[in-house]
């Protein structure tokens, strides 16, 4: 069966998303370097950003099985548009608004995935969960990328690297909106939401103490929904290395600018795209992907403890990127290959929007412990997200019963 057009579509919109974000995070340390500690102030605009997930997300997911997947999609695409606009004047208070603001229809990945499972055939599934992670590595590399070659071509003094950074994420947030608005609906099952069930559900989500519930609601021990939730809650408090990790290589001893850490980005972004692509297009759907995210997530514990005492050394960082990119960094797709097969056409939507919901809970509370954590030692964290891998490996030894 050939590929649904709509997935390219799809996968260039996720694509350039994260180009515009990957853009401007090496640029981010500009705006708040005049505060006192400022990795802690970096760590208060993470936590903003994912925090309000807590409850956009299971919003959007709800209105996506409700209306569709489109309609959210092209306000996702907007609001990405109007945050990137906020950051126009480089201001630590812009940065803040332009966290909350962004944060609050990112949720639209809840709704991405359930677009591509709306559209996957099952034999498929693993795979194009698996090229979505991927092409989130892509834009992980082509952000800082075009953002160094920017600055390297225009010659632009470090005093106005960060404007013209945001400038060019504006206008690739605007190529996404005309993107979003040529999409076709992959959700057929639409029965809209009313009113009250509106208010219902935005009342549920401002309550994060819901969530939990709300997802056993939906769950059966055949299902077997919030184990699979708990091993990604654990993944994502784990991966907030990767909100850290700016601040770390910029502010500790590695002292990388803006323009190298680009370059950093584009090393690993390259060679997760080419290790994604590979395990996800060849192997993820003909092992056993428990036993997997086990023992990738049991050999990734020393590599991230391994990051915070990388010291000076530029050999020492790509060689715990490299084992990164081939241990850690397979388990998202395969946990959400594993929960994607255990949805349907009815509650799709929600059960994403619901998981990352949770996970958002996860990265606001990660960010408090990386951001307490960093005002003692800037090394420290890493031994938290080591802590908090060696939980999914736990999570994942226990094991999953069969879909």
């Amino acid at each position: 069966m050939p590929p649904d057009r709509r997935l390219l579509l799809i996968y260039t919109i996720i694509l350039l998303d994260v180009v515009v974000g990957a853009a401007i995070g090496p640029s981010m340390p500009e705006f708040v370097r005049g505060l006192p500690q400022p990795q802690l102030w970096l760590s208060v605009g993470t936590g903003l950003f994912l925090g309000v997930q807590l409850f956009s997300a299971p919003v959007l997911g709800r209105l996506s099985d409700g209306y569709g997947r489109r309609p959210i999609l092209i306000l996702a695409a907007v609001g990405t548009l109007l945050a990137n606009l906020l950051l126009l004047p480089v201001r630590a208070g812009f940065l803040f608004a332009n966290r909350v603001s962004d944060g609050l229809t990112n949720g639209m990945y809840a709704t991405i995935r359930s677009a591509i499972t709306d559209i996957s055939p099952r034999e498929q599934l693993f795979k194009n969960l698996g090229i979505e992670g991927a092409i989130i590595s892509l834009g992980f590399v082509l952000g800082p990328m075009t953002a160094g070659l920017l600055l390297t071509v225009l010659a632009v003094p470090p005093g106005r690297q960060a404007h013209a950074i945001v400038a060019l994420a504006v206008a690739l947030a605007a190529l996404n909106v005309v993107l979003s608005l040529l999409l076709r609906e992959t959700h057929q099952q639409r029965n809209g939401v009313r009113g009250a069930e509106l208010r219902a559900e935005l009342s549920r989500a401002l309550n994060v103490l819901t969530l939990w519930s709300r997802l056993a609601a939906k769950d059966t021990p055949r299902r077997g929904l919030r184990t699979i939730v708990l091993m990604q809650v654990a993944l994502t408090l784990s991966t907030g290395y990767y909100f850290y990790f700016v601040a770390f290589a910029s502010l500790g001893p590695l002292r990388l600018d803006a323009r190298m850490l680009s370059y950093y980005f584009m090393f690993f972004g390259s060679l997760s795209i080419g290790i994604n692509y590979v395990f996800y297009t060849f192997l993820a759907d003909k092992i056993n992907q428990q036993k997997a995210i086990f023992w990738l997530a049991l050999v990734g514990v020393p590599v991230l403890a391994g990051y915070g005492l990388v010291g000076h050394s530029l050999l020492r960082l790509g060689v715990l990127t490299v084992l990164d990119c081939f241990t850690l960094s397979l388990i998202q797709g395969l946990l959400e290959g594993l929960l994607a097969q255990r949805t349907t056409d009815e509650d799709r939507g929600e059960i994403f929007g619901l998981n990352q919901a949770l996970q958002g809970l996860a990265s606001f509370a990660t960010t408090l412990v990386f951001g307490g954590l960093s005002v003692l030692d800037l090394r420290l964290p890493f031994a938290w997200f080591a802590l908090c891998l060696g939980a999914v490996a736990w999570q994942a030894r226990r094991g999953l019963r069969p879909e």
